[in-house]
């Protein structure tokens, strides 16, 4: 009975009615919309992040705020709605083992070398991606194009600015940070941009995995999808993998994060090490069928 008292005396001091169905609707909503698939410990932070929703829009329900996003009666706001449930969490170097992978891949190339980085973020990424290339190549102005992409808008546009807090550096070497920032002065002091020409070896695209159609084209020699498939569930994993094959080299790398396994996702990728895949073989694809075709045997 305290526990129920206690549990109701929460609910009543929050500033709107958020019920476990309207839960549920913003759950359906987001996995239809982006592949996110919510677990049911996100209530809160749910409710927190469209809270702000409801007060920016001037709505007093959340039932009244789930109706108009059903009826898409705003574009603008589905984009917002998208954006509030979209988690950013991101780092220059993160998991940091993989960058001289990509390093020693590209100097492998006899060509240009163009990198897709599908979950992009606030752009330490990309911009990690880029300074990697141009240490692999030994110039600011390497044979290199990125393209980084993102469903949310908002932190598309601060990756594009390429401006960040000094302190998101500090894990960075002296070296890379003299080599590849510009650090603010006066007003701007505290604050670092990157080097135009690493800006320039960037495109910026607003991209949703779940689309059918991609506004990218050719032949990767990377793709990074990392620590984005752990919001999916397996069998949308499998169709964004099935997609990303013709869109990699025969030889090409795609990098995932450190808590996600492809290998019971798709037959299209095999292992090759450090959570780095590579497109499986017809004898590789044919193999894996065979082993789970006796394993249920």
């Amino acid at each position: 009975m305290a526990n129920y008292a206690e549990k109701s005396k929460t609910e009543t001091t929050k500033e709107f009615v958020f019920t476990g169905r309207d839960f549920d609707r913003v759950r359906d909503l987001i996995y239809k919309k982006a592949g996110i698939s919510l677990a049911d410990s996100k209530q809160e932070m749910v409710y927190s992040r469209l809270a702000r929703r409801l007060r920016a829009t001037g709505m007093n329900s959340f039932s009244v705020y789930l109706d108009t996003l059903e009826r898409e009666l705003s574009a603008t706001e589905w984009e917002a709605f998208t954006n509030a449930l979209t988690t950013n969490l991101t780092s220059f170097f993160r998991e940091e083992h993989h960058f001289p992978i990509l390093g020693e891949h590209a100097k492998s190339r006899k060509d240009s070398v163009n990198v897709w980085c599908s979950a992009s973020s606030t752009g330490e990424e990309p911009y990690s991606i880029a300074m990697t290339l141009c240490e692999a190549f030994g110039t600011l102005t390497p044979p290199v194009h990125i393209v980084a992409t993102d469903i949310d808008t908002n932190v598309l546009a601060t990756a594009a600015q390429g401006v960040y807090n000094i302190d998101r550096l500090e894990k960075m070497s002296s070296e890379r940070v003299r080599k590849f920032f510009l650090k603010g002065k006066g007003a701007q002091e505290g604050m670092a941009r990157i080097r135009p020409e690493l800006r320039n070896l960037i495109s910026f695209k607003q991209l949703n995995l779940l689309a059918d159609s991609w506004p990218v084209s050719g032949e990767f020699d990377a793709i990074f999808c990392r620590n984005v498939m752990i919001y999916f569930d397996k069998p949308t994993q499998g169709k964004i993998l099935k997609k990303f094959v013709p869109l990699l080299k025969s030889d090409g790398l795609l990098f995932a994060g450190h808590s996600e396994n492809f290998l019971y996702v798709s037959d299209d990728f095999k292992l090759r090490g450090k959570t780095v895949y590579e497109l499986a073989s017809l004898h590789d694809i044919r193999s894996k069928a065979t082993s789970r075709h006796l394993s249920k045997g």
